[in-house]
C-alpha cells in the first residue's frame, strides 16, 4: 500500500514539474530571440563617429567645389522684389441674437443673423457689444422700413446691409465719436 501512495504522489507533482519547465523554456527562448536579434542589427557594436563625421566633411566639400564650377557656367538667379502691399486686417464679429422684423405693409416676416467687419481694432467691437441694444434697434428701424417690393430687387440684400452698416455707424459716432464699422454681413437671411 506504501508503494500505491508513492506513484499516486509522484504521479501528482509530475504535472506541476512538467508546466514550470515549459514556462522556463518558453521564457528563456524569448530572452534568446531578443538578445540574438540586437547582435544581429548591431547594437552591441562599437560606433565608429569619425568615420562617419570625416565622411559627412568630405561630402560637403565635394558639393562646394561643385557649386564653385557650376557657378561659372550657369548664370545666377536674381532675387526680385515684390511691392509692399497695404493691406488692413480684417476682424468680424457677430451679433449673437437673430433679428426678427415685419415688413411694411405685409404679413412677411424677415429674420437674419448680423456679422460686423471692420480694420480698426478691438475697441470698434468692445463699442458694439457696449451698445448693442442701440444697434440692434436701429438694425430691426431698417429692416421694418422694407416692403414686399423692395424684396424683389435684385441688389436688396446689399442695399439693405449698407442702410444697416450707415445707422450702426451713426450710432457709435453718436454714443463713442467713432463708427469704424466697414461692412455688414448677413450670416442667415429668412424671408417668410
Amino acid at each position: 500500500m506504501a508503494d500505491e501512495e508513492i506513484e499516486v504522489e509522484g504521479k501528482k507533482k509530475s504535472p506541476l514539474i512538467k508546466i514550470v519547465v515549459i514556462a522556463l523554456v518558453a521564457i528563456l527562448l524569448l530572452v534568446g530571440t531578443a538578445v540574438g536579434t540586437m547582435f544581429v542589427t548591431g547594437f552591441f557594436d562599437k560606433k565608429d563617429t569619425a568615420a562617419a563625421e570625416l565622411a559627412l566633411k568630405n561630402l560637403e566639400e565635394g558639393a562646394a567645389d561643385s557649386k564653385a564650377g557650376a557657378s561659372d557656367a550657369a548664370p545666377q538667379k536674381k532675387a526680385k522684389e515684390s511691392p509692399e502691399l497695404q493691406r488692413f486686417e480684417n476682424s468680424y464679429m457677430e451679433l449673437e441674437k437673430p433679428l426678427v422684423s415685419n415688413l411694411t405693409n405685409t404679413r412677411k416676416v424677415i429674420q437674419l443673423n448680423l456679422a460686423i467687419m471692420t480694420h480698426y481694432d478691438e475697441r470698434v467691437f468692445k463699442n458694439a457689444k457696449k451698445h448693442e441694444f442701440a444697434l440692434r434697434s436701429v438694425a430691426l428701424d431698417v429692416m421694418r422700413q422694407m416692403t414686399e417690393a423692395d424684396l424683389v430687387k435684385p441688389e436688396f440684400r446689399k442695399e439693405l446691409a449698407a442702410k444697416i452698416r450707415e445707422e450702426m455707424n451713426a450710432v457709435l459716432q453718436k454714443y463713442e465719436d467713432f463708427g469704424g464699422i466697414e461692412e455688414v454681413f448677413f450670416t442667415s437671411f429668412v424671408v417668410q
